[in-house]
């Protein structure tokens, strides 16, 4: 997949969501791995906005934390970005050799993404083309550099060293493909719902043919639990979660939470209409659910009838070994979904594209 900075060693995944900050740390074994490390930090609401980060001193105290807690010692570490800030496009370009590509995707670029070329880096990678094609299929990647910019400030600030900066899409199709085997036949749809924002990809035989985001995540849940029943958005999250809160339970959030369902359901199918729509052959044969959301009650049931697809909840860590003893095997399947970026950055080493 592609990265926008290349730095090899395993890194440190930091997954800088809206919510939380989330860490992972992986060790290669073998053809798998092992989990050394997992860490979880909320953080407060507005603290990231769109991408964005907009409380810096929050994500370096939510940092520092899972670094003390667990007592990290990696420094090198892989971030990802996500927001209207990043565009990912596939493109087609007269057949050329690297190099050429190389030179001309500026120009290209230029034709494709609404940001001034001198504001954003640029990043690309050839998908592979039928035989006999007479042009190339081009994956552009453009994240403005102000984003980045405050990613690499922050990570600095809390004593880390950005080698890799990479985008939650490709984060999450990296972890898909440790986790699952991919059939270069099989079209998988990737649903990663995160707080702000969920991402939709689609791997055709583990390349990526399509992305888009929606802006309704999971703190559209809270929104809802908090317009029905006039609670703050902390108590929302609670009841959300499944707790009690003031004489409330769960069950009286349900009907909030399943206007919310009905309503990120129906924009997913938007998504996915468009890409059947664009598609020579328009079949999806799997859909995996990443993110918080994954666990709610009735969701899966709810995206699946929406879809008509069959739909599984996906479990980075299928296929890797962790220490009973230090990692509770249910727990790891229940948190599993919200992990699925920090998994994917994990991956991640010095020097790859």
């Amino acid at each position: 997949m592609v990265s926008l900075f290349k730095s090899g060693k395993p890194l440190l995944g930091v997954d800088i969501g809206t919510s939380s900050v989330k860490t992972v740390q992986l060790k290669p074994h073998g053809k798998g791995y092992d989990l050394v490390h997992m860490g979880i930090a909320p953080l407060p609401p507005e603290a990231i906005v769109d991408g964005a980060i907009m409380d810096g001193g929050a994500v370096i105290g939510a940092i520092q934390q899972i670094f003390d807690e667990h007592k990290v010692t990696v420094k090198d570490v892989a971030v990802a970005v996500s927001g209207h800030s990043v565009i990912i496009k596939p493109i087609k370009m007269p057949l050329m050799k690297p190099q050429e590509l190389e030179e001309s995707i500026q120009w290209e670029a230029e034709q494709h993404i609404p940001f001034a070329i001198e504001d954003v880096n640029l990043d690309f990678e050839i998908l592979e083309s039928p035989p006999g094609a007479v042009e190339m299929d081009v994956l552009l990647v453009a994240v403005k550099k102000d984003v980045i910019g405050e990613y690499l400030t922050v990570a600095s600030s809390a004593g880390l060293n950005v080698a890799v900066v990479d985008v939650d899409a490709f984060a999450v199709a990296n972890a898909f493909e440790a986790a699952y085997e991919v059939n270069p036949n099989e079209v998988t749809a990737l649903l990663h719902v995160g707080a702000a924002v969920t991402t939709i990809t689609i791997l055709r035989g583990g390349v990526l043919v399509f992305t888009r985001d929606s802006v309704i995540g999971g703190n559209r849940y809270n929104e809802s639990i908090q317009k029905m029943l006039g609670l703050s958005y902390e108590q929302a999250e609670t009841l959300k979660l499944g707790g009690q809160v003031d004489g409330y339970t769960a069950a009286d959030s349900q009907s909030a939470i399943d206007l919310v369902h009905a309503e990120l359901a129906g924009d997913i199918r938007r998504s996915i209409d468009f890409f059947r729509s664009a598609s020579a052959s328009g079949v999806i044969h799997r859909a995996l659910v990443s993110g918080g959301v994954a666990c709610l009650p009735r969701f899966i049931p709810h995206l699946g009838e929406a879809l008509e697809l069959q739909i599984e909840v996906a479990n980075p860590f299928r296929q890797m070994k962790a220490d009973p003893k230090r990692f509770d095997p249910e727990y790891l399947e229940h948190i599993g979904p919200q992990l699925a970026v920090g998994v994917g950055l994990a991956l991640r080493q010095r020097g790859d594209r």
